[in-house]
């Protein structure tokens, strides 16, 4: 079906350069035209906190893996109807914004705006053309600030952009063709990441078994005297991470020249329970404005936040991490650091990393926890047998893991292009859209796209988005 489409017959001057080309018949008007500002404000705190991320648009916080803590009070927050575009002045430029589908609260900085005639846009549509490449490259352009962890769209620039509009009748057929294709990638998406769960089980068995017993299948053991890790192999030292690992102090500001065009390493950059960094960004890039940990090459980094999801790294450059993760230097000559990480990624160690992170209000494990927790391990030799073992084993799995998670990624960068292609008038829908069936909100509901743990924070810096 998508290969099937068209450009449309005939095409007119947008006379916006950003834009392009538009269908004859398209027309483009700037956005105070059709929206107000509008300023309400919860009196009470209780309706329901929404999260605006550039992923997903806006959505309840309930339904989201946010790293940051609860306000104690929700009164004085914006509130925003089903139907209003919710912006986050801060991150417009990264498509932070959104058509809420129900009444909730919002942080008091973000701009909330109103259809001046309800009726005239699709809500759906109007989501996926603001969330576009094309006007998110138009919100940098009209924000204000030095760089990007400064840049605002306030409300007069942003009244001021054009906005497309397609004749509601087409509005509905490609809201109409979007919902189908969209359900089908997702599903394709689904059935790739439910295969990714699988290897990566059987990568935890052979890993947990040589990381707790070795590879001696006749090994004396001995109690470890912890419910979360067993027995283990007799001649095996047992000690608190505090005696085999340091955690540094202190953090920097990634404004100062010296540090913004660093890498900057959050806890959503790293895949759980894999230790591979899935992509990187200077901290520039991110617009980071708190405090964050320096970091050397080779060097450990772990995320407290969320421990279940074993989220742990080596660092492949002299970088920085998030507030929200720890750099580790493991004592070498107890344990050296490749080893020590895949003792981070364990379950016996996440196991009890997690029932740390439950004793408070956000799942996060503190300092002096991690520094009681116990840690085993043979001699340097054993490590290092142990070590070769389980990158042979697993290379299988790997390979396939990586191969899964490219097409995933080809997947996701289809559906990308297919949004914006199609909400822009690049290609035609109409006829395609004229045989497919309106998808029902409670079937869409099903269908939703499933959070990937991987995307804990909203944005590259958690702790900076909400307000």
């Amino acid at each position: 079906m998508i290969q099937d489409l068209k450009p449309y017959p005939a095409y007119q001057a947008s006379g916006l350069p950003w834009l392009g080309e538009i269908p004859q018949g398209w027309t483009t008007k700037r956005a105070k035209y059709f929206f107000r500002e509008v300023d309400e404000r919860s009196q009470s705190g209780q309706e329901e906190l929404l999260s605006v991320s550039h992923k997903t648009g806006v959505t309840p916080r309930s339904q989201k893996n946010i790293t940051m803590f609860m306000a104690e009070s929700y009164v004085g927050h914006k509130l925003c109807r089903a139907g209003d575009l919710v912006i986050n002045t801060m991150w417009a430029w990264m498509a932070a914004l959104g058509v809420s589908r129900q009444i909730g609260i919002v942080s008091p900085a973000y701009g909330v705006y109103r259809l001046k005639t309800p009726d005239s846009f699709e809500s759906k549509y109007l989501d996926h053309l603001l969330r576009t490449q094309s006007y998110a490259a138009e919100y940098r352009c009209r924000s204000t600030g030095v760089n990007d962890s400064r840049l605002r769209l306030y409300p007069e620039s942003f009244l001021e952009i054009p906005i497309l509009c397609p004749s509601k009748e087409e509005q509905a057929a490609i809201v109409r063709f979007l919902d189908y294709a969209d359900r089908q990638i997702k599903r394709q998406i689904r059935a790739k990441r439910k295969l990714i769960v699988l290897l990566n089980e059987q990568k935890q068995v052979i890993t947990h078994q040589a990381l707790t017993r070795g590879l001696d299948s006749n090994v004396r053991l001995k109690p470890s005297g912890t419910e979360y890790l067993g027995d283990i192999p007799e001649h095996w030292s047992l000690k608190r991470f505090k005696f085999v690992a340091k955690i540094p102090s202190g953090q920097v500001d990634p404004n100062d020249s010296q540090h913004m065009v660093k890498i900057l390493i959050a806890p959503n950059h790293i895949r759980s329970g894999s230790g591979v960094i899935s992509h990187l960004q200077t901290a520039i890039e991110q617009g980071a404005s708190s405090g964050k940990y320096e970091v050397r090459k080779g060097q450990i980094i772990y995320s407290k936040i969320r421990p279940n999801l074993a989220k742990a790294a080596m660092a492949p450059c002299d970088c920085l991490c998030s507030a929200d993760m720890y750099p580790i230097s493991p004592v070498e000559t107890e344990v050296i650091t490749p080893y020590f990480l895949q003792i981070l990624l364990s379950k016996p160690f996440t196991k009890f990393a997690t029932d740390c992170s439950l004793r408070v209000a956000m799942p996060k494990i503190n300092r002096d926890a991690l520094g009681e927790c116990w840690f085993w391990f043979p001699c340097i030799e054993e490590q290092k047998q142990i070590l070769h073992f389980i990158d042979e084993a697993t290379k299988p799995l790997n390979s396939a893991f990586v191969l899964i998670q490219s097409e995933i990624d080809l997947l996701l960068e289809l559906r990308a292009r297919l949004i914006a292609d199609v909400v822009t008038g690049k290609q035609d829908i109409r006829e395609a859209a004229a045989h497919l069936p309106v998808l029902a909100d409670d079937e869409e509901a099903v269908e939703e796209l499933e959070e990937d743990l991987d995307d804990v924070s909203e944005v590259p810096d958690a702790e900076e988005v909400e307000a």
